[in-house]
C-alpha cells in the first residue's frame, strides 16, 4: 500500500513540475512575443516600454515556482528519509531565496510605477 502511494504521489509531483513548466514555458513565449517589436522600433522610452513585460514575466514566473515548491514538497511527503528532508530543505531554501527576490524586484517596479515619470 505504501508503495502504491508513494508512486501516486510522484505522479501528482511530476504533474505539478509539468504545469510549472508549461507557465514557464508559455510565460516566456509571451515576453518574446511583446519584446519582439521593441527590437525593431528603438525609442529613448525603451526601459518604460520593457518593464511592464519583466513584471509579467517575474510575475509568471514567481508563481511557476511555487508550483515547483509544492511538487518538491509532494515528492517527499511519504515515508521521507533523512537525506530526502535534506535535499527537500536545499531546494525549497533556494528556490525560496529566488522567489523572494523575484518578488522584491517586482514590487519595487510596481512601486516605481506607481510613483509615476520623474
Amino acid at each position: 500500500m505504501l508503495d502504491a502511494l508513494k508512486a501516486l504521489t510522484n505522479y501528482l509531483a511530476g504533474g505539478v513540475e509539468a504545469v510549472a513548466a508549461v507557465m514557464i514555458g508559455l510565460a516566456a513565449i509571451e515576453a518574446t512575443v511583446r519584446a519582439a517589436p521593441l527590437f525593431v522600433r528603438w525609442s529613448a522610452s525603451l526601459q518604460q516600454d520593457v518593464e511592464p513585460i519583466r513584471l509579467r514575466l517575474g510575475r509568471w514566473l514567481t508563481l511557476a515556482l511555487e508550483f515547483e515548491v509544492a511538487a518538491d514538497i509532494l515528492r517527499t511527503a511519504v515515508a521521507p528519509s533523512w537525506n530526502d528532508i535534506g535535499q527537500l530543505a536545499a531546494i525549497v531554501a533556494l528556490r525560496t531565496v529566488l522567489n523572494f527576490i523575484l518578488k522584491r524586484e517586482v514590487a519595487t517596479a510596481e512601486l516605481r510605477d506607481m510613483a509615476g515619470p520623474r
